[in-house]
């Protein structure tokens, strides 16, 4: 997600190349809203940013501001009619991209839809755009600050009017916001990364509660909620973000060495070569190797280019054992004690799929080690865990996971361990995919599932 008002540049392009730079926060679809001459002009498809967005198309999106967004679904599917960034023209016209997961957004929708509201899409997202859409406050920042307390769950919101951008937080913090400086004025986006790509200057990130708006008159900003305790999430640290960008002051690439670092410390095994599981377990591998002074080696090859694919194996490949992803090499693990390092195990598949080619390999004995708690509980904020029953760890101690992967062991780094590399504590983070403890009260009786509005309600023509 990334919002600019720079009159003097070309915000479409620069829109494009921060998106660019965000395509690991969400693959399934892109789009770009831009205003010129006070109307706003939206391009948004299924796609990779890349596959979206021409040299002409960026052309089309000329104006003195713009919003974009990457997609990656956690309440709705992933047709076009849930892409973003949402436009709407109810009482005011604007266009919304939103980072997060409501937890109230079946009752929500109920409400608009009963006071005559439509919608076009199943998304969360699109009830946030209603919502401040339709409202009579004259500001669209007026509107945000009553809207605001009415929200429940994750959302890092960036909202375009013809007037300008205006970017939100929840007050716990849930998901990253940031704000930027590029030239003499500001932008905001969902990690430092993006800011990076286009030469703008990181200045702060966007406080919980806090709405900020650029427009003709600078910067102007107000904390609308105040008093919730932060919950940032620590899933962002250990996987989400990009290894490049800064969180809580913390450059990624360095804690989660530092994972790895502790988690040798932690567990420790007699082992001859340490592998990552690319490229998740990159940095955790080389801490594991630099703590340990096993050597590390590149023992699994990762095809880059594979997305996801509907297209069914059939018997003959899958039989020889389809390896889409990842591919051994003996030269590397034949004979030899691996230890081999991943951010994170959700439903096991992927993990028993690479125990297995290891061993035909010919690895002598495969040791998992994991920077990261084991995940037993579902994320009601903005990332698509599946459910308690589909993870590998729920109902299982480490050594029937172990049992389950067939690996001759298996440790995870404590949440301690976790906590120590990001210089922070539990009293400011979300980590309830590990403990079940949600931030937000309600939540394991509010949360809807990713295709509520799909499954409860009807749409209704906007």
């Amino acid at each position: 997600m990334f919002g600019v008002y720079a009159p003097e540049h070309d915000v479409a392009r620069l829109a494009y190349f921060a998106l660019y730079a965000l395509q690991h926060r969400g693959q399934e679809s892109a789009g770009i809203a831009s205003v010129q001459a006070g109307h706003i002009m939206t391009q948004r498809e299924l796609g990779l940013v890349s596959q979206v967005f021409s040299e002409q198309s960026l052309r089309a999106l000329q104006g003195e501001m713009a919003i974009g967004h990457v997609r990656y679904s956690t309440t709705g599917s992933s047709a076009w009619e849930n892409a973003q960034p949402v436009h709407r023209s109810d009482r005011r016209e604007l266009a919304l991209a939103h980072n997060g997961n409501l937890i109230n957004a079946v009752e929500l929708h109920a409400q608009l839809r009963e006071r005559g509201v439509g919608f076009r899409s199943t998304s969360d997202s699109e009830i946030i755009a209603a919502l401040l859409s339709t409202h009579e406050a004259d500001r669209v920042e007026d509107a945000i600050a009553d809207v605001m307390p009415r929200l429940k769950g994750a959302f890092s919101t960036v909202v375009m009017t013809r007037d300008g951008v205006v970017a939100f937080r929840d007050p716990a913090g849930l998901r990253p916001l940031c704000l930027g400086m590029v030239g003499d004025r500001y932008c905001v986006a969902s990690e430092s990364c993006a800011l990076d790509i286009i030469g703008a200057e990181l200045l702060r990130e966007i406080q919980p509660g806090e709405m900020v708006s650029l427009g003709e008159r600078g910067i102007e900003t107000r904390q609308v909620v105040t008093g919730h305790r932060q919950a940032f999430c620590v899933f962002e640290h250990i996987y989400f973000a990009r290894p490049d960008s800064r969180l809580e002051g913390n450059r990624t690439q360095v804690s989660r060495r530092k994972m790895g670092e502790i988690l040798f410390r932690e567990a420790p095994v007699q082992a001859d070569v340490v592998i990552p599981v690319p490229d998740s377990g990159n940095p955790g591998a080389a801490g594991y190797s630099k703590a340990s002074g096993i050597p590390q080696d590149d023992g699994l090859i990762k095809n880059r280019y594979v997305a996801r694919t509907f297209i069914q194996p059939g018997q003959e490949l899958r039989r020889h054992g389809l390896r889409m992803k990842f591919n051994p090499l003996p030269e590397v693990v034949s004979g030899k004690r691996l230890v081999v390092v991943d951010d994170s195990i959700v439903r096991g598949n992927t993990t028993r799929q690479i125990v297995k080619m290891l061993r035909d390999a010919g690895a002598a004995e495969v040791h998992m080690r994991i920077t990261a708690p084991p995940i037993r509980h579902p994320c009601h904020y903005g990332v698509d865990m599946s459910t308690r029953e589909e993870m590998v760890a729920h109902g299982r101690t480490v050594e029937e996971i172990a049992q389950e992967l067939d690996c001759d062991s298996l440790a995870y780094l404590s949440l301690d361990g976790v906590y120590e590399a990001i210089r922070s504590t539990r009293a400011t983070h979300c980590d309830a995919c590990f403990t079940g403890d949600y931030p937000l009260e309600g939540t394991a009786d509010a949360a809807n599932g990713k295709f509520a509005l799909e499954d409860e309600l009807p749409l209704v023509g906007a």
